[in-house]
């Protein structure tokens, strides 16, 4: 479990480090509204890893199956990117995706 632990930490510190370094680049390349909207979508992504490594920390030993709680994080990601002016849909949910790499080099550097 320590393990699973540290990776999970790991892919959350990745993640924060792509945020990191997409929004600076985002607000230089496009314009700061943009950035915004990534930097929203990357921390729902975040929340979204963050709950999902919760339920699956707690599979088998609480539950019998993996929640629900973590699917809604990116419905209300479109919906709130959909409604707010404020919120660009398609930088929202590239942020949104930004976990996704950081898993891909986690995956590469633990072979």
């Amino acid at each position: 479990m320590d393990g699973y632990l540290r990776l999970q930490r790991r892919m959350l510190l990745s993640t924060v480090c792509a945020t990191a370094l997409a929004v600076p680049i985002t607000a230089l390349w496009f314009d700061l509204p943009t950035a915004f909207s990534l930097l929203v979508g990357a921390l729902a992504g975040l929340l979204y890893l963050r709950l999902l490594a919760r339920s699956v920390t707690r599979f088998g030993v609480e539950t019998k199956g993996v929640g629900k709680a973590q699917l809604l994080v990116p419905v209300v990601l479109v919906v709130a990117a959909a409604r707010l002016p404020v919120l660009e849909i398609l930088p929202a949910v590239l942020g949104f995706l930004l976990y996704k790499p950081a898993l891909i080099v986690q995956a590469v550097l633990d072979t």
